[in-house]
């Protein structure tokens, strides 16, 4: 496994490799590595010739300055994790080497109505953030394959229109979501959360199961209302947000008939650990 933290010296590997008529598969991370990032690197590498992971943790899209400085950062760990997974490639830039004018501040992109809602709606600037520095990845690791995980879905829907914005020829694979035993999606934010928090978090999942099953019996709105109640009766847990939207447009619906495939997109606060999960419903 090469270990590489400058971009010339990633692009001149991955160069030559696509000069052999290598098959390249990236996945991009922020590190802090757990099951469900290792299942985007096996994916990859069960479908191309070369897998490159990326480590950096992007300061742009964390509209929340705390959120940043308490983001778990586990470099000699994860590098660990990637030999023993098979991973070819790692790239751990600094963030002048990412960013060497100095970081975007500016807001580059625009992507409508799927960025108004949800995660786009209650993190600011967050989806410009990522757009900027998964475009740059994607330039500088120059992929066949980029490997995302269904846990972040409105993610995913930001990164394949933003291909087809840019015209890119990298095919975005979704890969769905990896749960811990209790049912809590994996996440690198658990690393925050004590024993009985982690385990009480998994009502969450519960709960979108719960809907999953039954949703004819209630409306949306009536769902909504009984998650955020049985999420805040679970003290320290505080719901941030429950919609259900259409899977494709991510717009919010009022009624199962609204759209063919129902998502379910929840966001809870476990005190300012901030968890969100998402299930289909229909």
């Amino acid at each position: 496994m090469e270990v590489f933290d400058k971009v010339i010296q990633t692009q001149n590997a991955i160069l030559n490799l696509r000069k052999k008529g290598k098959k390249i598969g990236f996945v991009p991370t922020m590190g802090a590595l757990h099951e469900g990032h290792l299942q985007l690197v096996k994916q990859s590498l069960a479908g191309n010739d070369i897998t490159v992971v990326s480590i950096f943790v992007n300061p742009i899209q964390f509209n929340n300055p705390q959120d940043l400085e308490k983001y778990p950062r586990t470099l000699e760990d994860d590098l660990e994790k990637l030999q023993q997974t098979g991973c070819d490639i790692v790239f751990t830039p600094t963030e002048k080497e990412m960013y060497p004018e100095g970081k975007p501040t500016e807001i580059i992109y625009d992507f409508g109505q799927l960025e108004r809602v949800m995660e786009g709606k209650h993190r600011p600037g967050h989806f410009n953030g990522v757009a900027i520095v998964v475009k740059r990845l994607f330039e500088i690791t120059l992929p066949h394959n980029a490997y995302f995980g269904e846990k972040d879905f409105q993610q995913l829907k930001i990164i394949q229109a933003l291909v087809a914005q840019e015209q890119m020829d990298i095919n975005i694979v979704p890969c769905p979501i990896v749960r811990e035993p209790s049912g809590l999606a994996m996440s690198s934010r658990n690393e925050r959360l004590s024993a009985d928090e982690r385990q009480k978090a998994a009502i969450i999942s519960k709960l979108l199961q719960e809907i999953k099953d039954n949703y004819k019996k209630y409306s949306p709105k009536e769902w909504g209302q009984r998650f955020i109640q049985k999420i805040n009766a679970v003290s320290p847990f505080k719901a941030e947000y429950l919609t259900f939207a259409d899977a494709n447009t991510l717009q919010p619906v009022n009624d199962w008939n609204d759209a063919e495939q129902v998502r379910a997109f929840a966001s809870v606060y476990c005190n300012d650990v901030r968890l969100i999960d998402n299930m289909e419903i229909k």
